[in-house]
């Protein structure tokens, strides 16, 4: 699943937005370009699909030898992912918490030894 792909499906499915062409309908007849909410790689827009996703609970704990970890509870479900990418780490852990099957990146095998 590339980038571009998994902020589509988070949009729809978290934020509740739906598709237009080249952007999203926010509702209330407002809309956003597509290339301007980006949670896997921008900051703001990964704490924004965060707080939309409502978690029971989330934790994030980082250090240079282990990288960035997340881990978000939505329910009884919980998303967890560890990078070097800050806002790529918390928008694969919303993704799992609210069922997308976001791949196991090489990264990720890296920072947990594999």
């Amino acid at each position: 699943m590339t980038n571009e792909h998994l902020n589509t499906v988070l949009a729809q499915k978290v934020m509740g937005w739906n598709l237009g062409p080249d952007r999203f309908m926010m509702g209330d007849r407002r809309w956003m370009p597509r290339w301007r909410f980006q949670p896997t790689e921008n900051l703001m827009d990964a704490f924004r699909l965060l707080e939309s996703s409502t978690p029971d609970e989330y934790t994030m704990s980082g250090g240079n030898e282990v990288g960035f970890l997340v881990r978000v509870r939505i329910g009884s479900v919980i998303g967890e992912a560890r990078g070097q990418s800050k806002p790529r780490t918390i928008a694969y852990a919303v993704a799992r918490a609210v069922g997308i099957t976001v791949p196991v990146t090489g990264e990720e095998e890296s920072l947990n030894g594999n």
